[in-house]
């Protein structure tokens, strides 16, 4: 009797698991896997502080590292520069005097429409539909404080100078705020017009003293990725906000960790010319969140309290951050490269990866189906922040006209390593996947 209930019961599981829509989550499958390779060292010779946004212009590669606009805290900068070359490691060894200032939008006066702020480029999305190559949008990483974007009654943006915490220069520094926005360019770069910001974090959702000692952001989102699929360009970017209205009284630590890490956006190729507002955040089911609101991050990456997590905030850290999105031809499968945030001022040495086998990242929970991080580089004594893989010189990757969002089966290491008089953007490793 006891061998028919167990024949029984093992057959009705068979049925249950044939008939049973397969599990798409890429750690229920063999994952890849990869190796570092020792290689010449490759160090930028240009300021970097964010992604690296690049992009091929018929047989030129042009990549368009830095910093452009009003920063109290740090002072006016126009490090955003661009420079070229026939590939990608020419590129990067380019000498200071290659690189190129783009004619940049002006900031305007505060309460006026327009450009407030320092901003960085992170990612360069091409118009397909310009044969020319040279229609560009720039996704940029945003900075504010009360001092540039104060708030204003009428249209609730920007921020109220009230209890507002610490930054990076020491006690009487304000920290930062960050948005996401676009630009564009029609001439393959050279020139911007700024296209308005596109994903923000409002000031109830700002995280103010005495919670906030991280030294770094009251809020916001920021430090994105883009990648375009199936008619959409995907937002990858760090969830700074508290996830509804900050209230000291009710604050909860875990409450601010629960709606923070890594998120996903998009918005309609077809609404890049016009997208203020354009933009969605997910909701935990789809896309249907408004772009100054607030959605659901990416579970999978973010880094459970019993293992060290916490929210941004706070002085210890514990999340993820600076998502750097590829897809990589060889693996077939999405590569996401990020830091980890473990102390103030964004201290951490550790890069980590995550992979995600859905191509389509429109259907279902697809975008949201990444891998746990797996450790791929530690430099201790560092902080390390912004890696990426790029394309090498070799006639495959030109060929295919590879790029930070395009790559194959080998790639060089890029990160920003950042010590007391040892500051520099380098590559010192080739990275090689396995299936």
């Amino acid at each position: 009797m006891k061998m028919q209930i167990l024949f029984i019961f093992s057959w009705l599981n068979f049925i249950v698991s044939f008939f049973a829509a397969p599990s798409t989550s890429i750690d229920n499958a063999a994952k890849p896997t990869f190796k570092l390779i020792p290689a010449p060292k490759i160090t930028f010779n240009s300021f970097v502080d964010c992604n690296m946004a690049e992009v091929w212009i018929e047989d030129t590669f042009r990549i368009f590292p830095g910093k452009y606009g009003e920063d109290p805290l740090w002072g006016y900068s126009k490090n955003l520069k661009y420079a070229d070359g026939k590939n990608a490691e020419e590129v990067f060894k380019n000498p200071p005097e290659k690189f190129i200032d783009p004619i940049m939008p002006l900031n305007v006066p505060i309460g006026q429409k327009g450009l407030h702020g320092a901003v960085w480029f992170e990612t360069v999305y091409q118009d397909k539909k310009d044969p020319s190559g040279k229609t560009l949008f720039g996704l940029y990483h945003n900075e504010n404080y009360p001092s540039t974007l104060p708030y204003d009654t009428k249209t609730k943006e920007g921020y109220k100078n009230k209890l507002w915490p610490q930054g990076l220069t020491g006690p009487e520094s304000p920290a930062a705020v960050c948005r996401i926005g676009i630009m564009k360019s029609i001439d393959g770069g050279k020139s911007w017009q700024n296209k308005g910001i596109i994903i923000e974090d409002l000031d109830p959702r700002m995280i103010l003293k005495p919670f906030n000692s991280s030294n770094t952001f009251a809020g916001g989102v920021g430090d994105p990725s883009a990648v375009a699929s199936e008619g959409y360009l995907y937002i990858f970017y760090g969830e700074y906000g508290y996830p509804g209205i900050y209230n000291e009284k009710t604050y909860k630590a875990k409450t601010e960790w629960s709606g923070q890490c890594i998120s996903i956006a998009r918005i309609a190729l077809k609404d890049l010319n016009n997208p203020v507002g354009k933009t969605k955040r997910w909701d935990g089911k789809s896309f249907s969140i408004p772009y100054n609101s607030y959605g659901v991050p990416v579970r999978s990456l973010q880094i459970p309290i019993e293992e060290g997590g916490g929210p941004s905030s706070s002085p210890t850290g514990g999340f993820h951050w600076g998502p750097s999105v590829s897809w990589n031809t060889y693996l077939n499968c999405w590569v996401m490269m990020m830091g980890k945030v473990e102390g103030k001022s964004w201290q951490g040495d550790k890069i980590y990866i995550s992979y995600n086998k859905n191509k389509d990242l429109g259907i279902g929970n697809n975008s949201q189906e990444w891998s746990k991080p797996a450790l791929v580089f530690q430099k201790p004594g560092y902080i390390l922040w912004y890696p990426s893989l790029q394309p090498l010189n070799d006639p495959s990757d030109i060929k295919e006209k590879n790029s930070s969002v395009k790559l194959g089966k080998r790639a060089r290491f890029f990160v920003k390593r950042i010590k007391p008089g040892d500051d520099e953007y380098a590559s010192e490793h080739i990275i090689e996947f396995e299936k």
